[in-house]
């Protein structure tokens, strides 16, 4: 046999053994990686939203904090399990959804808004709560400081009691004539409390006279705001809470048909038909609530993260709202629009 068959021979046992090797290797390693993958710890986040199932805000919300969730590695279905309920701005939900969610033994609860923070603190003192627009986490008693939480809730905060000066400083922008406003408020709610308090401190200055209106009832609203347009130089400020979300197409259709200016605290009432309106982006801080969660499943503790503020207040301006008014918008506020609407 010659030198050159023998040398074949020979390199064809080496290359079948070491690729039998390499498959046994590979053969080995992998029920490894798919016990790995299939041993990953499914967690549960609890999510309560302060809005209704069918509501577009609401599903945008959702959707920027499972994309924030995606984003961090959180793969729902295979890491991660998201149980939601939709309080639809009632109390009543709210207070049941929260009993429901802590029983559910849950690794974490997402607060949508500070409507639904007091009752999930009742419900537990343990179960990580991460709280997003939730306006004065200290002084409603959720946070013992922004710095430093202390408790077991962290979050995002979202309206200043002091937003009240600029609601008014653009409503007289944009009709100088007003000299009434009713305030659509939460007064169930420390922050419709907290909110008609810092309109009331700056309203004579403005030369406003303020008439509060609750917004649990829609027949409430519809009475209230209808008695309330009979009077000349009249407008409407909407306050932030989840009533004044859930009726908001009641709402912006009731300014429509007695020809009210409205100042609205979120962009979603603008796109949806009213006036105008100044205040924090409402999508983007549940993108950033991911965060914290990410945070806390890998072990940091709600108790040291510090609560965040807004980083971006929104002035969005209907021109057609405003045309069907027949007001003509400053070019001066205009300019400073994020969005107008035409």
């Amino acid at each position: 046999m010659s030198n050159g068959v023998v040398s074949s021979m020979l390199f064809s046992r080496h290359t079948r053994r070491r690729d039998f090797i390499a498959g046994l290797a590979g053969a080995a390693a992998w029920p490894l990686g798919v016990r790995a993958q299939q041993g990953e710890r499914m967690r549960l986040i609890g999510v309560l939203m302060n809005l209704a199932a069918d509501d577009r805000e609401g599903r945008a919300r959702l959707a920027a904090f499972q994309d924030g969730l995606l984003q961090l590695g959180w793969i729902e279905g295979r890491n991660v399990r998201l149980d939601i309920r939709w309080g639809a701005g009632d109390a009543e939900r709210f207070r049941a959804y929260s009993t429901e969610l802590v029983a559910l033994a849950p690794d974490l609860i997402l607060a949508a808004s500070g409507t639904a923070v007091p009752p999930l603190l009742r419900a537990t003192r343990s179960v990580p709560i991460v709280f997003v627009q939730a306006a004065d986490p200290v002084g409603n008693g959720y946070v013992a400081s922004l710095a430093r939480p202390g408790g077991n809730a962290t979050g995002f905060t979202n309206i200043e009691y002091g937003m009240g000066a600029k609601w008014l400083e653009i409503l007289k922008q944009i009709v100088p004539t007003v000299t009434r406003a009713a305030v659509l408020r939460d007064a169930t709610d420390p922050t419709g409390i907290g909110q008609w308090a810092g309109l009331q401190s700056v309203a004579t200055s403005f030369a406003i006279e303020l008439t509060p209106i609750g917004v649990h009832d829609a027949n409430e609203i519809v009475d209230r705001v209808t008695a309330f347009a009979r009077s000349p130089n009249s407008a409407l400020i909407v306050t932030a809470s989840a009533p004044t979300a859930v009726h908001r197409e009641l709402i912006i259709g009731l300014a429509a048909r007695h020809l009210l200016p409205a100042v609205y605290a979120y962009r979603y009432h603008v796109t949806s038909g009213g006036l105008i309106s100044y205040g924090p982006d409402t999508i983007d801080p549940y993108r950033r609530a991911a965060g914290y969660v990410d945070r806390i499943l890998k072990g940091e503790k709600p108790s040291e993260l510090p609560v965040q503020a807004p980083t971006k207040y929104e002035l969005a301006i209907n021109l057609k709202t405003a045309k069907a008014l027949g007001i003509e918008v400053p070019h001066g506020l205009l300019a400073r629009a994020d969005e107008v609407i035409e």
